[in-house]
């Protein structure tokens, strides 16, 4: 769903739930941003579809006719939109708490946190340091990922640029996706390949620029019976594993300095041996870090952080 729609949707709430009157099509058409341009048939097609999906997702649009008046009206009941009282038991409070810490640090960090915000702000506790010492974090800092979810949740076919594994070749790729899955700290989405006409399996740190949308939403049709985790375990090629020698500024990087093992270096500069086996992984864990991290060796790893910094600034 676009930014543009989305603000649209949300005020054509928030002006039904505010008026003490239903209102008629015309009326919310002039109150509404997003409803004042364009002739009167498609302010009309667009009004019937907001409110189809509104309704769709629970939102209660009633409808109004008066005798005396041309035009029915349409306003939301506010006892019939908002939820009843939320109460937590302290295990269910503690569930909340941890899951969003487990996204504290990945792309659904803002969203995790604007729920817990939500919450509170209704009354509601949340537990969020009842996991003590354990602490959980989920990784998700490649960039397909936030377009790839929303397809899965949208249903919805997508096309991006992919490199194939052990070579610079870039295809162009058009998949129906059915699951975004993590295993072994890689990502990976699952789907319907059209060019292969057949299932396959893409890894994320491995799709190249943006992913754009190929079809309309509700679309993909996930087959019955697919298990897409053991999909990703079938295809994941274990590669060996290997030793990256990285230098990395004196109090910073901690995360890659309790991943591997630290040496003092010089000028400021510390050592960290870290054992890998994807360079592609290796490179999405370092670029994080900017200019206090760099890979020394080996140069297949050394080349794929120059890679998704030359994307970057491209």
């Amino acid at each position: 769903m676009s930014r543009r729609k989305t603000e649209r949707l949300l005020n054509l709430v928030i002006c039904l739930l505010a008026t003490r009157r239903p209102l008629s099509a015309e009326q919310i058409r002039h109150a509404v941003p997003g409803y004042d341009s364009g002739n009167d048939e498609a302010f009309q097609r667009m009004f019937e579809r907001d409110k189809t999906e509104l309704r769709e997702i629970g939102i209660p649009i009633e409808v109004h006719r008066d005798p005396w008046e041309d035009e029915p009206g349409y306003r939301i009941v506010r006892q019939s939109y908002e939820l009843p009282e939320i109460t937590l038991e302290a295990d269910e409070a503690a569930v909340l708490g941890l899951a969003a810490q487990v996204w504290q640090r990945a792309t659904l960090a803002e969203a995790a946190s604007g729920a817990l915000l939500k919450l509170r702000a209704g009354g509601v506790q949340t537990d969020e340091d009842a996991a003590g010492p354990l602490e959980l974090r989920v990784d998700t800092r490649d960039p397909a990922f936030p377009a790839l979810w929303e397809a899965v949740r949208d249903r919805r076919a997508v096309r991006f640029d992919y490199r194939t594994a052990g070579s610079e070749v870039v295809l162009t790729r058009t998949v129906e996706p059915w699951g975004v899955v993590s295993r072994r700290g890689r990502w990976y989405v699952v789907g319907h390949d059209h060019e292969r006409d057949a299932p396959r399996v893409f890894r994320l740190s491995r799709i190249c620029g943006p992913v754009a949308p190929a079809g309309r939403p509700g679309a993909v049709i996930v087959p019955d019976g697919v298990d897409i985790r053991s999909m990703v375990g079938y295809r994941d090629s274990l590669l060996p594993e290997r030793v990256a020698t990285l230098r990395v500024r004196e109090g910073t990087c901690q995360w890659l300095r309790q991943a591997g093992d630290v040496a003092p270096g010089k000028d400021g500069w510390d050592l960290v041996s870290l054992v890998f086996s994807d360079p592609e992984w290796l490179a999405g864990s370092v670029v994080g870090f900017a200019a206090d991290a760099e890979v020394l060796d080996p140069p297949d790893a050394r080349d794929a952080v120059i890679r998704r910094l030359k994307g970057a600034m491209a």
